[in-house]
């Protein structure tokens, strides 16, 4: 087993991982930058290092500073968590060379998956079900037109290195596309120095469900079933479940083994997501795949009664599997909401400021995720979210009803936040049937702001 990890990352998912490791006796080193001195990660750690100034770039992205703290303070593994450097090859690489245990898969793999044309094209060639599209990235505009006119509109434009939103634009005719193919490329080269698009169809309204996998270093690779992920705003998540209310026993074993399949023609090892979009016909399109933890990896936790973030670091550290598919079966249903330091309106910005009061709700089946307390002052250069709160029942409704009761406990006084939206979806009569999709969320705003200009 390891013995000291390096958390390359900040806030709850640092948090988490650094609690992950008390429990299996593993010490632990924080980074944090000049913005995060009094977060919970810096605090609760065995060691806590200064990386750099507030700025991402010069701190959670300064590869440079990461590395020199991980070998100062004798590190045998790094852990990166979700965004910043968790998807980065060449972190990944550097972090081998030092002799330090990069706890995701190879630097080989999340190249290759980073890719979002060349994962299409491996999958694909894997029989996973892929959405019709170019083969490869775009170069110009009249291979984008011919393309487009071969897929058939509507087309949406993406950039190859990306994700979250970034690099993407929906065209429904040649002007749109035109336009959107320039704009797509500016953003995916601000965003990730890269900016190599390519074209998939637009499914008109469809779900996003993902497909946690773990894979360990002797070829055994498990699902443990899907995640609904439809409800997003601006490509941004703001509630998950795990099951889908979508999905039945069939399908759910079909898009399981279509995502191992895809994980195996890679050798996938350590945790990752396979995404999928779910037409109305209940046809599966394989969208991405992310070689890391997620966001909402709780309700996966929850569901199947594992501890993903401990099962990474077994898997670092050599360990086989200790379950095989047939183990896997899930119980109950669980919801997450991202807690944001941000109203959910059609025009709201973040909200940044000082916990002036908290009070967090308990009870059966309550877990809540977070690196804030009451009188700590959220920085205004990360990420809005700073807490998870996830809510487990028998069924659906049962987890319904709990995460209600848990959200009118919440109290968050002194900045906006997600709370006042997550109240309202839990009483949503779409919701609470499971009648929705990706485009559920921004309809749902627009029919909310004219209801109150009334």
């Amino acid at each position: 087993m390891l013995r000291r990890i390096l958390v390359a990352n900040r806030g709850e998912i640092a948090l988490r991982i650094i609690r992950a490791c008390r429990e299996l006796n593993i010490e632990t080193i924080a980074v944090y930058s000049e913005g995060d001195r009094e977060s919970l990660h810096a605090k609760w750690a065995d060691w806590a290092v200064c990386i750099g100034p507030a700025a991402s770039q010069k701190s959670y992205l300064n590869a440079q500073n990461i590395l020199a703290a991980a070998v100062a303070y004798g590190a045998d593994a790094v852990h990166p968590g979700y965004g910043y450097l968790s998807e980065s090859a060449l972190f990944a690489e550097i972090c081998e060379a030092h002799n330090l245990v990069f706890i995701g898969p190879s630097p080989q793999q999340i190249e290759l998956l980073g890719d979002k044309s060349r994962a299409k094209a491996t999958m694909k060639e894997a029989g996973v079900p892929v959405v019709p599209g170019s083969e490869g990235a775009i170069s110009n505009e009249q291979e984008l037109i011919e393309s487009a006119e071969e897929i058939g509109y509507p087309v949406m434009i993406k950039a190859s290195a990306g994700g979250g939103g970034k690099g993407m634009r929906l065209a429904r005719d040649r002007q749109e596309l035109l336009k959107g193919f320039h704009t797509a490329r500016s953003e995916a080269a601000a965003a990730f120095n890269n900016d190599a698009v390519y074209l998939e169809k637009f499914i008109e309204s469809p779900r996003h469900i993902e497909v946690q996998l773990l894979g360990d270093h002797h070829g055994s690779i498990v699902h443990f079933g899907e995640r609904e992920c439809s409800l997003q705003r601006r490509h941004q998540k703001l509630i998950e479940e795990c099951p889908s209310p979508a999905v039945d026993e069939a399908l759910r074993a079909e898009m399981g083994r279509a995502a191992v399949l895809g994980a195996q023609a890679v050798g996938y090892r350590n945790a990752g997501t396979m995404e999928f979009l779910l037409d109305d016909a209940g046809k599966f399109y394989f969208m991405e795949m992310n070689t890391r933890i997620q966001v909402e990896h709780p309700v996966t936790e929850m569901v199947y009664g594992i501890d993903l973030v401990k099962e990474q670091i077994r898997i670092a550290s050599g360990n086989a599997l200790g379950c095989s598919q047939q183990d896997l079966v899930p119980k109950g249903h669980a919801i997450e909401c991202r807690i944001n330091a941000e109203a959910v309106r059609l025009n709201s910005r973040p909200s940044p400021g000082v916990i002036e009061e908290l009070f967090v709700p308990g009870g059966c089946g309550i877990r809540w995720d977070s690196h804030v307390y009451q009188g700590y002052a959220i920085p205004p250069y990360y990420d809005s979210m700073f807490a998870k709160l996830i809510s487990w029942g028998a069924d659906r409704a049962e987890a319904i009803e709990r995460m209600k009761r848990a959200l009118q406990e919440l109290t968050v006084e002194g900045i906006e936040t997600s709370v006042p939206f997550h109240r309202a979806m839990m009483e949503d009569a779409r919701f609470r049937a499971g009648h929705f999709s990706t485009d559920f969320l921004e309809q749902w705003l627009e029919e909310t702001e004219l209801s109150n200009k009334e």
